[in-house]
């Protein structure tokens, strides 16, 4: 009797799930915290460099897409060829970027605050998401810290929120138009269309690297953004996310070891001006970045 109560006090306090026998091999107790912040959770309880079973993989990529960032906590002893690992769980590994002779392995881009460690003003260009250039962005971006300096951020914006409390005639206007990429070979994205895996919408864009804007594709009336159309579509790309003193953006400053893996095509990102402060003022700054091909070309 006393074990029949507990076990119905259990389950009305969510503490066990009643499920079918067909069902029951797919349940399994998360093996690691999520503990919400500002965008995302971080993550506790869990090292990266051990063997993690396929349905702990399998948990941890539907956590990034439910929450769009995790930053996995104390991951000091991750090496470059985990840290890739960690990568070819969301797909294949994909580098466009230079080699740094510091770098550890082709496919890890790394980033400094010191020419001779890394290289350096990575991110400083505007708000993106990164590989907007190709004709599949890629999916994921996975950040390992090397070295933490004193300062430094990299601030991220949750790209569907953005887009859900637009002006009606700024979103009106955005739904018309294709990013053009600076890149002669580049694309032509729609500005927004809905994420691949969650229909959310979301946002194709890089303020330093887009040539101009197409509007109204395909159409008849298809045109052309003159330069000045072009300046005031960037400016208020960049007034969304950083209007009400930076409201929508969380400012991830680096602990030892954190891992921060995105999905890339929700949020958008920069690195804040002081990652390239100098190395007498904050410290030496290193960070090794892996980004995913993209498996999708942004459709409307």
């Amino acid at each position: 009797m006393f074990l029949s109560g507990l076990f119905k006090g259990l389950v009305a306090f969510g503490c066990v799930r009643i499920v079918s026998r067909e069902q029951s091999s797919f349940v399994m107790s998360r093996p690691y915290q999520l503990i919400p912040i500002k965008l995302g959770c971080e993550v506790r309880g869990i090292t990266l460099s051990g063997g993690l079973s396929d349905d702990v993989i399998a948990m941890i990529k539907k956590d990034v897409t439910q929450h769009r960032l995790l930053v996995f906590k104390n991951q000091e002893h991750l090496t470059p060829e985990q840290h890739l690992t960690v990568g070819r769980w969301f797909g294949d590994i994909e580098s466009t970027f230079y080699n740094h002779p510091k770098s550890p392995h082709r496919d890890i881009f790394r980033v400094s605050n010191d020419r001779s460690e890394g290289c350096t003003n990575v991110g400083r260009t505007g708000w993106h998401i990164d590989g907007s250039f190709q004709e599949a962005p890629f999916s994921h971006s996975i950040y390992h810290i090397i070295s933490v300096p004193t300062v430094s951020a990299t601030v991220f914006a949750p790209l569907t929120d953005i887009v859900e409390n637009l002006d009606p005639e700024k979103k009106a206007l955005w739904d018309r138009l294709w990013m053009v990429s600076d890149r002669r070979s580049g694309p032509k994205h729609p500005m927004i269309y809905k994420h691949p895996e969650s229909g959310k919408p979301v946002l194709c864009l890089h303020l330093g690297m887009t040539e101009g804007f197409l509007k109204d594709l395909g159409k008849k009336e298809q045109k052309y953004l003159t330069q000045e159309e072009t300046e005031e579509v960037l400016n208020g790309i960049h007034h969304e996310f950083v209007k009400n003193d930076g409201a929508i953006q969380y400012k991830h400053k680096y602990d030892p070891g954190d891992l921060i893996v995105t999905d890339n095509l929700a949020v958008g990102h920069e690195a804040s001006p002081d990652t390239q402060l100098s190395r007498e003022k904050i410290g030496l700054r290193v960070m090794h970045r892996v980004t995913i091909a993209g498996k999708f070309s942004p459709k409307k």
